[in-house]
């Protein structure tokens, strides 16, 4: 069969009501889907931004440092839920900071209410690499132009951040608690290490020349500050004495656990309508909703025709003589009475049309029917009169009203 020979049953049978359902219900779920992670984008966000940041696996990211204390046995905990004044914290928790140049002074105090709070100073200045995802290119050294003191005002009037010329191997003396007195810390190669000077930051690791590299705040002793990140993000870590440095670090000050925060980079679940009803308590409520719409859109597919639109309580006319009659017949289930009474009705009509009135019109309907190649009226009313349901009574008016037809020539 050619194509211009199509039957319309082939031509139809690629829209196939089954067809069209598959394809509604694909993209009923997939817009469900895609709602859902829409919702739950930001949160799902990996962090490969190259930022100075926990989530990040570049140079000067701190993920090396989560998962070397995590393969040391230490809990660890990437925070993103924004500070709240009613928020819980735990007493022993270490958090652990790395804010950038322009993060602003209340963003750092806002974590105040932790005991202990490690803020580990920004060095570099680096750029996303085009030709690699994930790294980034170091352009220079973040010059201390007030941004250091304005950074941390909230726990020191004054601060200077300075940087060694060149590349040294640093060793980190012990200057005060939590360190025991004469312990020594002795670095790999770190490029221009960066230390910390004011008049209210109490050293407490100092390297061989007196530069601060780890303090404390005199008016908050439970903040400390970490002058140089390469002793805990990923390009220091590369080297197994600034490894051993770093996790000196945050064994001293560590209490249950070492909490990273990544709020300050912009990775913080923040709460929204779409969440508030995909989470309990409202998520009830939302699978309610959603599998009501569901019941309405099958009940679409199976209504026929226009919706019915009310009537009249009473309704007039003879039609709704008709329809009370016929519902008081049905009430009492006296439909098989009514059959025999049809038949009499279609002989009266047939005989009216043909114009045989006469005490011979039963005769004349007979050899009318002959004529025709029709049942004998007396064979219709043996059959009504055997009719006992509803069915059989409708049955026996369907061939009723044919052979009426028939027999007046009138469907012709």
């Amino acid at each position: 069969m050619t194509a211009g020979t199509q039957s319309p049953a082939s031509v139809a049978s690629g829209f196939s009501p089954r067809a069209v359902l598959a394809l509604v219900l694909i993209g009923v779920v997939a817009f469900a889907g895609l709602s859902v992670l829409a919702v739950y984008a930001p949160d799902l966000r990996a962090g490969s931004d190259g930022g100075a940041h926990a989530l990040s696996s570049s140079a000067v990211g701190f993920r090396g440092a989560t998962i070397l204390l995590k393969a040391l046995g230490e809990p660890v905990v990437l925070n993103r839920t924004l500070p709240r004044p009613t928020q819980h914290v735990s007493a022993s928790a270490l958090l652990v900071l790395t804010p950038g140049p322009m993060t602003a002074p209340h963003e750092l105090n806002a974590f105040s209410d932790y005991s202990h709070l490690l803020i580990v100073m920004p060095k570099w200045l680096a750029m996303p690499d085009p030709e690699q995802p994930r790294f980034v290119k170091k352009t220079g050294v973040l010059e201390d132009r007030g941004w250091s003191r304005r950074l941390l005002s909230p726990f020191a009037p004054s601060t200077t951040l300075r940087q060694r010329p060149g590349w040294s191997r640093p060793v980190l003396l012990a200057a005060g608690q939590p360190f025991a007195s004469g312990r020594v810390l002795p670095l790999g190669r770190i490029d221009r290490l960066q230390t910390l000077a004011g008049p209210e930051w109490v050293p407490v690791l100092t390297d061989e020349t007196g530069g601060v590299v780890l303090a404390h705040a005199h008016a908050h002793p439970d903040v400390f500050v970490l002058a140089d990140p390469d002793l805990l993000n990923n390009q220091g870590l590369a080297q197994l004495a600034n490894a051993r440095g770093g996790v000196a670090v945050i064994e001293a000050l560590k209490g249950s656990a070492v909490v990273f925060d990544v709020t300050l980079q912009g990775f913080a679940r923040t709460q929204s309508l779409g969440k508030l009803l995909l989470e309990p308590p409202w998520l009830a409520a939302t699978i309610c909703a959603a599998a009501a719409g569901v019941l309405m859109f099958l009940h679409a597919l199976a209504r026929f025709g226009p919706a019915h639109e009310g009537g009249r309580a009473i309704a007039l006319g003879s039609g709704a003589l008709v329809d009370n009659s016929a519902g008081l017949v049905r009430l009492a289930r006296k439909e098989a009475a009514l059959a025999p009474r049809y038949v009499d009705l279609a002989k009266a009509l047939v005989v009216r049309a043909a114009g045989s009135d006469g005490a011979d019109a039963e005769l004349r309907l007979e050899a009318l029917a002959r004529r025709r190649g029709l049942e004998p009226p007396d064979v219709l009313a043996a059959e009504a009169a055997r009719a006992a349901t509803p069915d059989d009574v409708l049955a026996v008016g369907r061939k009723l009203y044919r052979w009426r037809r028939e027999m007046t020539r009138d469907g012709r």
